[in-house]
Order: C-alpha cells, then structure tokens, then sequence
C-alpha cells in the first residue's frame, strides 16, 4: 500500500453529469490513490452507469445496499466504511462530493500541507465558483488572506482531507445516527481531540452548489416548500 497516498471517497445520489466530471478530474490528480464510490441508491439507470464506468475510469463501486437497507441519506454509512478503510490502509481520508471538481494538483497539495503541518485534523480545499469568486459553504471566509487558514469554524466535506492521526483517535461509532450530514460535528470533534483545523485559500476547488441533491436547489428557487420538504420529510439534518 506505501504506493498510494491516500483513500478518497464520493458519496453518489443522482445526478450522473456531474459525478463523472468529478470522477474524471478526481482520477486526473498527480498522486496515486485509491478511490470508491458509494451510490446511495441512485435511480437504477444511474447505478447501472456508475457500475458500468467503474473499470473504465479506475475506481471502486459501492451500492450502499451492500451495507445497509436504511433510505438514503446514509452519509454514516459511508463515513463508517471509509473510515475503516483508511485506518486498515494507514492512509488519511480525502472526501470529495460529487458536484465538485477538484484541478490535478488539489489533493497533492492537501497532503503536502497534512504532512508539514503539527497537530492536523482536518483540512479543506476553498470552494469557488466559475468565475474563481468563492462560494457556499465558505462564503464565511470569503475576502479572508493569506494561503491556509486556522479555524474553528465548521469545515465543509466538498474537498476535505481527514489526518490519519484523526481518524484514528475518534471513531464515527459515536456520530448521532439521526443525522443526515456530519461536517459539523465531525469538524469539532477534530478540535475537541486536541487536533487543529485548516482551509487552504490557495487551492480553490470549482463547487456547483447542491448538484450533489438537486432537491436542495429548492432553497434558492421555491424555499416555502424547500422548508416544507426538510421537516415533513425530515430531510437535511445537520
């Protein structure tokens, strides 16, 4: 395994376009890796692409029904899995979501910076738009200077690398299982074990927000029944 670098991770639900695009660039990084995805049961025409393109692009397909038979979102259970990956491997963890594209050079330069760096938890890549300008979720650190910042603010998982010191010092066992989304809570957990919290304003990544869940454009088109769908359907729990 001393070949590869690290265990990166795209959690899929739909939207193939942009999941390919994110495969693609993923596949195009300057480091070797080893990279799974996990479908959290698509519609069948989907998963049936997604496996099909499994060999053709390099990377290991994960149907989450062959973890669990909870409905999607399952974002524990794929946190679960990949977390015991990465320790098995000795690897840190890279989450990439699937509506984002990262350049060849993104994630050799989150672990360079892992590896320079004391007491790391958890490092982010700074989220922008198509025309470079900074996007959700890290508009809070939009106008910021400087290369890499120190924060103990909540780290996003569109592009995040997970320090193997980390992952091996707190278990995802003990995340609330009636979430749906952990970068909150994964994010201070990092902090609360002692560990220190980084964003890299100098390695933007391009983010479509939400293409990941086209549902949640919802929110910025009709946000009445956006509101309407996160609690009556219990949808979206952070």
């Amino acid at each position: 395994m001393s070949m590869y670098k690290a265990i990166v991770v795209t959690p899929v639900k739909n939207s193939l376009e942009n999941t390919l695009e994110t495969i693609k660039a993923i596949k195009n990084s300057d480091i070797e890796l080893i990279y799974y995805v996990y479908d959290d049961f698509s519609d069948d025409n989907i998963s049936k692409s997604l496996s099909d393109n499994a060999t053709v692009l390099g990377y290991h397909y994960i149907h989450l029904s062959s973890l669990t038979n909870t409905p999607s979102p399952n974002y524990f259970t794929v946190l679960k899995d990949a977390q015991a990956k990465a320790l098995k491997c000795n690897l840190p963890l890279i989450i990439v979501e699937s509506d984002v594209e990262v350049k060849s050079s993104s994630l050799n330069t989150l672990l360079q910076f892992t590896e320079q760096t004391p007491d790391i938890g958890m490092v982010g890549a700074v989220t922008v738009d198509y025309e470079g300008v900074v996007n959700f979720p890290y508009l809070k650190f939009k106008g910021k200077k400087g290369t890499a910042i120190e924060t103990e603010r909540s780290l996003s998982f569109c592009c995040t690398l997970l320090s193997h010191s980390f992952l091996s010092k707190y278990s995802f066992e003990h995340l609330d299982k009636s979430k749906d989304w952990f970068d909150t809570t994964i994010s201070y957990a990092s902090l609360e074990n002692g560990f220190k919290n980084y964003v890299l304003l100098d390695t933007p990544v391009l983010h479509k927000p939400h293409g990941s869940r086209p549902w949640k454009q919802l929110k910025y088109t009709n946000p009445i029944k956006y509101y309407w769908l996160k609690f009556t359907k219990r949808r979206d729990k952070i």
